[in-house]
């Protein structure tokens, strides 16, 4: 069974896969190579790129391409053309004058439509420090809210859901009152449909506001784990989507979206609830009869990596985390020339985020200024790729976490996993268990 889940997911994430740079069943396809195999290079090292185009499988000949190169996120400052010939060119793109990313943007037109690729290039991103600063009672502030936050009572409603249940798996939608009274998030819970004692896998989500399932990593429970998969906005995951598209349209983009709501405010930000909501959660994964009393995992991906980083720093129950491509890292790095920041760009892609009172507040939430209370193990992955959680943060957290750690780097990922990234995580959890 295990086989067979694990074989669908490398379809299905096949499929995914390509659905930005080189688009599912499109019939131009790029092959861009570094002349560094690793897409790394020294500071003020030269680099270069071959870069070939197909078109039906077959290269396309004498195709002018223009270019352009900038760092991460940022501004274009150079731009250029080149043109294949024999169907190769080779573009010089220049070097980096301090650690980080530079973004190749190119572009081409082939009977009238234009195609578009991109490619980041690292530079000594080992260096790579954070921007945010630390506020001095950083700590005495979340240890303030943490004990206001339980001493509200759990209350937990739990319903049977058969339609991902199995003769392998038990699945229940959960109810929970976290964070204030009145207040409830919700989640998938599945257990291993046998007797036992199992770790607790605990597995917020990315952002948006969407109807989820557990189906995609239903296999953590059939292999023989508890996991819950967190809703945190207190909407019932099991809604018809046209519901959820309702209040995303209201709740859920720009500058009505949740991520900037109450940003004024250290005290307010809606991001609060959820840091504090998941600490909820694993007060009732460890109240199960079938956890095993030993291992609580954080496991996440983009937003959902930074509440188990948060998690992880805020609850010593957590024995060990993942952290794929993390949100909200470094969000206020866009304060430095020429810097990216995280997730979810409040000053490139918002208006009025800049002030004083904003980036006070973020500074409380920012998920880097947790990172040196983790003291577990740290998986972490993450591609140069990615246009939603830059590879410029992804380092920035990985570089300040200073517990035990491991990374899996794939270049050419944008923000997606793969299935085989996906497995990775399950074995190196499986690996640590006590």
């Amino acid at each position: 069974m295990i086989k067979r889940l694990f074989l669908i997911l490398v379809s299905l994430f096949s499929m995914l896969a390509v659905a930005e740079n080189n688009p599912y069943r499109d019939d131009v396809l790029w092959v861009v190579t570094p002349n560094q195999a690793d897409w790394l290079y020294a500071v003020n090292e030269p680099a270069g790129l071959e870069v070939r185009v197909f078109r039906y499988g077959m290269p396309v000949q004498n195709l002018t391409l223009e270019y352009e190169v900038g760092p991460d996120m940022r501004d274009a400052e150079v731009q250029g053309r080149a043109v294949l010939q024999d169907g190769v060119t080779t573009i010089n793109v220049g070097t980096r004058s301090a650690p980080g990313f530079n973004t190749i943007r190119l572009t081409a037109e082939i009977d009238g439509l234009t195609y578009e690729h991109h490619i980041k290039l690292g530079f000594e991103p080992e260096k790579l420090k954070p921007v945010t600063q630390r506020p001095a009672d950083f700590d005495a502030f979340w240890q303030a809210e943490v004990s206001k936050a339980r001493r509200v009572p759990m209350v937990v409603e739990k319903t049977f859901v058969p339609e991902f249940s199995s003769a392998l798996v038990n699945c229940y939608l959960i109810r929970l009152q976290a964070y204030e009274e009145g207040n409830y998030i919700y989640g998938y819970l599945t257990v291993p449909n046998r007797p036992g004692k199992f770790p607790a896998v605990f597995s917020p989500p990315g952002a948006g506001i969407k109807p989820m399932t557990p189906e995609k990593d239903i296999f953590y429970a059939e292999s023989g784990m508890i996991r819950f998969d967190m809703e945190i906005h207190g909407i019932r995951p099991d809604l018809e989507r046209s519901r959820y598209e309702e209040v995303s349209r209201a709740f859920g983009k720009g500058n009505t979206g949740y991520l900037v709501n109450g940003l004024d405010n250290r005290d307010n930000y809606y991001m609060k609830k959820a840091y504090l909501s998941s600490l909820r959660v694993l007060d009732f994964l460890t109240t199960l009869p079938e956890w095993d009393g030993k291992n609580l995992i954080a496991q996440g991906t983009s937003q959902g990596g930074a509440l188990a980083l948060v998690t992880a720093a805020l609850d010593q129950r957590i024995t060990a985390l993942a952290a794929n491509h993390p949100a909200l890292v470094d969000m206020a790095g866009y304060m430095k020339p020429g810097r990216a920041g995280g997730y979810p760009h409040l000053f490139t892609r918002f208006s009025g985020m800049d002030t004083e009172q904003k980036l006070t507040t973020l500074a409380y939430y920012d998920v880097v200024n947790f990172l040196p209370s983790i003291t577990v193990p740290v998986f972490m992955s993450w591609g140069y790729n990615d246009e939603t959680c830059p590879p410029t943060t992804s380092y920035v957290a990985f570089n300040t976490i200073q517990s035990e750690k491991q990374a899996l780097i794939t270049p050419a990922t944008e923000h997606w996993i793969s299935a085989t990234t996906r497995r990775a995580i399950f074995d190196w959890v499986q690996a640590g268990l006590k």
